[in-house]
């Protein structure tokens, strides 16, 4: 429709998913044409759990294990790329979904427990609460020759603290 919604941003999110797990790009003209459109090859491919893994990036390391949380995965980007917006979940509901994957697939060895300040040790939320927190510091105590967001303010005058779908209508 060409109109911006949080639906359209949930759509966005299920491709993303989909190139994570096929390694393709979400249109390739280059390739056959029965999958150059991502989105409508997964959702062929999905109805099959061999078709799936055999479409799987090879990058990645499937084990036997990895498969139920690939599976939820494919399924959530499938929900999210839904013919009708009414029908793709919140935002809220996908985060609800890949929390217990990232408590799941979250390393286990002492040395990776923290990666560029973020410890993995805490819930999903948590550790967004503690890097958001981090970077807003690094921002606020950088000098004009660290950056030059330091001379931005963070939320101009008359800016809203927060938008709803209702404010890209």
């Amino acid at each position: 429709t060409g109109k911006v919604t949080t639906k359209v941003d949930v759509f966005s999110f299920g491709v993303v998913l989909m190139e994570l797990l096929t390694g393709l790009t979400a249109l390739d003209e280059d390739r056959p044409e029965e999958t150059r459109y991502l989105a409508s090859y997964f959702w062929k491919i999905k109805i099959n759990r061999e078709a799936l893994l055999a479409a799987l990036d090879p990058a990645l390391d499937v084990t036997e294990d990895a498969v139920d949380s690939i599976q939820i995965v494919a399924e959530l980007a499938k929900h999210c790329t839904s013919r009708e917006p009414q029908q793709r979940p919140d935002m809220s509901h996908a985060v609800n979904v890949l929390s217990p994957l990232v408590e799941k697939w979250k390393p286990t060895n002492e040395e990776d427990d923290e990666y560029d300040g973020i410890a993995f040790d805490k819930p999903l939320l948590q550790m967004v609460k503690v890097w958001q927190a981090s970077d807003e510091a690094a921002v606020n105590n950088a000098t004009p020759s660290d950056d030059s967001r330091s001379s931005i303010p963070a939320r101009p005058t008359g800016f809203a603290e927060s938008f709803t779908s209702m404010d890209a209508r």
